[in-house]
């Protein structure tokens, strides 16, 4: 045992193995070392029973387990003698081999056995029972085994962890090695998605040239990957070069050159607009290509003769005890006129009655309809206002998890949709990539009829998928504007609008749904949020703090934002009590009970539903409350609405706290009461879209808490958030072909 770089080193052979999740690697092992039995945990990919290692970390005390060692990177070393060996391959180490088969081959090559495994396999039959066959697959296996590692030796020293290390191994296989060595930037491949800065530090060990070919152009496909987070699936060409140049500090001309030799071996693709170039990544000028294709493809051919006459619009005005204005009823006639509609509009402007009218209507027909929305908070709303089962799109179109770790789902163009209409409700939350798969598993036939609010934030992913529908003018679209008299008396609603419109808000009744709290500083606004959630509002509304109220927040940033706000209402909700696991993160910790949030698409965690169901998938945006926490063996339960989802260690990560989040997170939800802290919000985030999108997510109750004049300077920037796309460009395209025939 030596201390080294300010870690611990424990030097020893593996006794035993107490406890290994097949799913993350996550391993208890007992080892000894020089004689001291020392229990080591952490992520220790096929790690097995006689294996000698060197491992790095520190000692730690759990609660309940007692001293362990806890590991942050190993070595392990091949055995060296012939009881070693055996010891290892008798644990089933290697699949294929057994105890028996084990002992075989250690009488038969001694400590050449493993050798005789990597380099000459076809001198393994010689045992009795082993075939080629088999031979070669334990070779592969081994091989595998020890690919992992090599790369675990050759990337320690950056402080990778061992489930990055399998990701590289899945990628590359036998070849990783070689591959790193020979271009290092291959790591920020998509399917890898290593910083470009650790890239960076790598190429420069392995004495990498700055102007090298390899590291530039992986410089300008970082760049288009990193701008997807900003909403973009383009960028204009110009502006492209310009950026990607002070990132890699390279001249104009040569970043010229591997952008044009990107675009001629199609690992970028490009399109001119109005006479300038724009560059987009494949996979997103495939599916805005495709999506173009296919809405006109849908708006050409529809079946026009599914028509609906005003008497049976009057007939249904007359079962719901309403009438109709006009837009409503065009809304109607025209979801059976046209193979597509786009039915937008704030709240209390009847969406929810139109839309019931439009399904009861086609249900009359025999018609069969789905219901879909981006997120389980949005289906499972869209079920309670239409009385009709809904789905989030992932579980319609039947994801699954493939192969190189990409989602793949069942239902597509060879295993379409059976329905005649599908109804998409929070259609602004809808990116290019999920919208492409969406329309591939439709068939022609289908009818397609999207709501939503075109003044909410666009999507989380990249695309602006309403707007550029809406904008082109190409297909029926009806904005509702009429507020019922039902929904006039919120004053939520009414500010709403006041925002949409450009209208002072009106905070002045005493009795509302709708308040503003000035305070004068960002002490005053913590302290009057956590009043509000843990005292005030529970004590006059019976709200309950964690699963009734929503504190919103423009930024994560700040003392107002929601990293801290999520500390403090931690404390004050969830203290730590004694006895009680809890899992520590930079700057955060997980308990038993806390609110969380998953923060991106992960399709393969394992989940089970309350009626007994399996399957795998949490989305980005999903909020739920944790129920268990088993810190020994990596492994954390979240409950989200009707399922229990596990994560192992590697997957924790993509948790947040949640009593805090940012408003575009809260994207397609819906709350009894939200609390707005508004007070030095980043100049970048004062605008209308993100204002009106925070209130319109209270049900109930809206209380905005902080400095009134920065509502009004939100209110009054209009600006939306600009977003490069080529949806738009590629829907005039096909409108232009159709028109030359």
């Amino acid at each position: 045992m030596e201390e080294t770089e300010n870690k611990t080193v424990v030097t020893g052979m593996v006794e035993k193995i107490t406890y290994r999740n097949e799913g993350n690697y996550y391993t208890v092992a007992e080892v000894n070392a020089g004689g001291e039995e020392i229990t080591v945990v952490g992520t220790l990919p096929f790690l097995n029973e006689g294996d000698a290692a060197d491992f790095y970390g520190a000692f730690t005390v759990h609660p309940s387990y007692g001293p362990q060692f806890k590991v942050e990177q190993f070595e392990r070393k091949t055995p060296q003698n012939a009881a070693a060996i055996l010891k290892y391959l008798s644990s089933g180490a290697i699949r294929g081999i057994g105890p028996a088969t084990a002992q075989r081959l250690v009488e038969r090559f001694g400590a050449d056995t493993l050798d005789t495994i990597q380099n000459d396999p076809k001198a393994l039959t010689v045992i009795k029972g082993i075939s080629i066959r088999r031979a070669l697959e334990i070779s592969e296996e081994y091989k595998k085994q020890y690919g992992v590692r090599d790369i675990m030796l050759m990337l320690s020293k950056y402080n990778v962890s061992p489930d990055r290390c399998l990701a590289v191994f899945r990628r590359f296989g036998d070849r990783s090695i070689d591959t790193i060595k020979a271009n290092p930037y291959a790591l920020c491949e998509e399917e890898i998605g290593f910083r470009f800065e650790l890239a960076e530090d790598i190429a420069a060990d392995l004495h990498f040239e700055k102007d090298s070919e390899l590291r530039i152009s992986a410089g300008l496909e970082y760049v288009l990957r990193k701008n997807l987070a900003n909403g973009h699936t383009c960028l204009p060409r110009d502006k492209f070069i310009e950026v990607s140049c002070r990132l890699l500090e390279c001249e104009k001309a040569v970043a010229e050159s591997c952008c044009n030799r990107l675009l001629d071996c199609f690992r970028l693709k490009s399109k001119t607009v109005c006479g300038a170039e724009y560059l987009s990544i494949p996979a997103y000028y495939d599916a805005e290509e495709h999506i173009a294709a296919r809405m006109m493809a849908v708006k050409r051919y529809i079946d026009r003769s599914v028509t609906v006459d005003e008497l049976e619009i009057d007939h249904v005005e007359n079962r719901l005890g309403i009438r109709f204005e006009a837009l409503q009823r065009r809304a109607i006639s025209e979801a059976f006129i046209s193979g597509i509609l786009i039915l937008t509009g704030g709240p209390g402007t009847g969406k929810t009655t139109t839309l019931n009218a439009i399904i009861k209507l086609f249900e009359n027909r025999g018609l069969e309809l789905e219901l879909a929305a981006p997120t389980g908070r949005a289906a499972k709303r869209m079920t309670e206002l239409t009385g009709r089962d809904a789905k989030t799109i992932h579980r319609l179109l039947e994801v699954e998890w493939g192969g190189e770790d990409k989602q793949e789902f069942a239902r597509n163009e060879k295993n379409p949709l059976t329905c005649d209409v599908l109804i998409v409700d929070e259609a602004s939350m809808i990116d290019a990539i999920l919208f492409d798969h969406l329309l591939k598993a439709l068939r022609l036939s289908c009818r397609i009829i999207l709501v939503g609010d075109s003044d909410q934030l666009p999507s989380i992913g990249a695309g602006n998928v309403l707007n550029d529908l809406l904008t082109s003018e190409l297909f029926p679209s009806i904005r509702l504007k009429k507020v019922f008299r039902q929904a006039q008396e919120s004053m939520i609603v009414n500010n709403a609008h006041a925002i949409i419109g450009g209208e002072r808000a009106d905070f002045s009744a005493k009795e509302s749904d709708c308040y503003f709290l000035k305070r004068g500083s960002r002490e005053e606004v913590c302290r009057t949020v956590l009043e509000l959630v843990s005292e005030r509002l529970p004590k006059a509304y019976g709200f309950d703090p964690i699963r009734d109220i929503q504190v919103l927040c423009p930024s994560r940033m700040l003392e107002t934002g929601s990293v801290n706000l999520n500390n403090i209402l931690q404390e004050a909700l969830n203290p730590l009590k004694k006895g009680q696991p809890q899992m520590n993160f930079k700057g955060f910790s997980l308990r038993l009970g806390d609110k969380v949030m998953q923060i991106k698409n992960q399709y393969d965690l394992p989940y089970i539903r309350d009626n007994g169901e399996t399957g795998t998938g949490v989305f980005n945006g999903d909020v739920g409350s944790i129920t268990d926490i088993d810190k020994r063996g990596g492994i954390l339960k979240v409950r989200f609405d009707d399922r229990v989802v596990t994560y192992y260690s590697e997957d924790i990560g993509q948790l947040e706290l949640a009593y805090a989040v940012t408003v575009h997170k809260s994207q397609g939800s819906e709350y009894d009461c939200v609390i707005l802290p508004l007070f030095e919000i980043p100049q970048k985030l004062r605008y209308r879209n993100l204002l009106y999108t925070a209130v319109t997510r209270a049900k109930k109750l809206l209380i905005a808490v902080g400095s009134e004049r920065l509502w009004e300077e939100m209110a009054a920037n209009d600006k939306k958030t600009l977003r490069y796309t080529l949806l738009r460009e590629f829907l005039k395209e096909n409108a232009s072909y159709e028109g030359a025939f």
